[in-house]
């Protein structure tokens, strides 16, 4: 048997985690702060990974560990992704999106047209749903 995990929450860290797992937009988060508190009720690994719904007890282990290392620094933004987590995005809305927009106002009865003019422009491969995509983050944004 290995090593058991155990942590130990004041009050104010138990507060803070239920809110965040009770009113946090982020589904992650949410997880995350869930993990942090069923881990401070002694429950196992196999058995909070059933709860929450993941498949990987090292992933558990890991938000644990972090958790007891990183909230010292951090507090409790140790469970937030760090910068550079996660994938890059294609296109860069600051840089990009009026490009973009251009492109696809003039070519917006065909969007494969636009790719493939936006591939040659931007120097960049990307697949058109990732165009769609992005078409609908900017929409969200602002009246396209």
């Amino acid at each position: 048997m290995g090593r058991v995990l155990n942590i130990t929450l004041t009050t104010e860290q138990r507060i803070e985690l239920e809110l965040i797992y009770k009113q946090s937009e982020s589904h992650v988060l949410r997880q995350r702060s869930q993990i942090i508190l069923l881990k401070s009720s002694n429950r196992k690994t196999s058995d909070i990974c059933e709860i929450v719904g993941i498949k990987s007890q090292n992933q558990v282990n890991k938000w644990i560990k972090r958790y007891k290392t990183d909230y010292s620094i951090s507090g409790i933004n140790c469970l937030r992704n760090v910068e550079g987590q996660g994938r890059k995005a294609i296109f860069d809305v600051i840089t990009e999106a009026e490009l973009i927009q251009k492109v696809v106002k003039t070519e917006r009865q065909k969007l494969e047209n636009a790719k493939v003019i936006l591939e040659k422009e931007l120097n960049k491969s990307f697949n058109i749903k990732t165009l769609k995509n992005y078409l609908k983050v900017l929409a969200g944004d602002t009246n396209v």
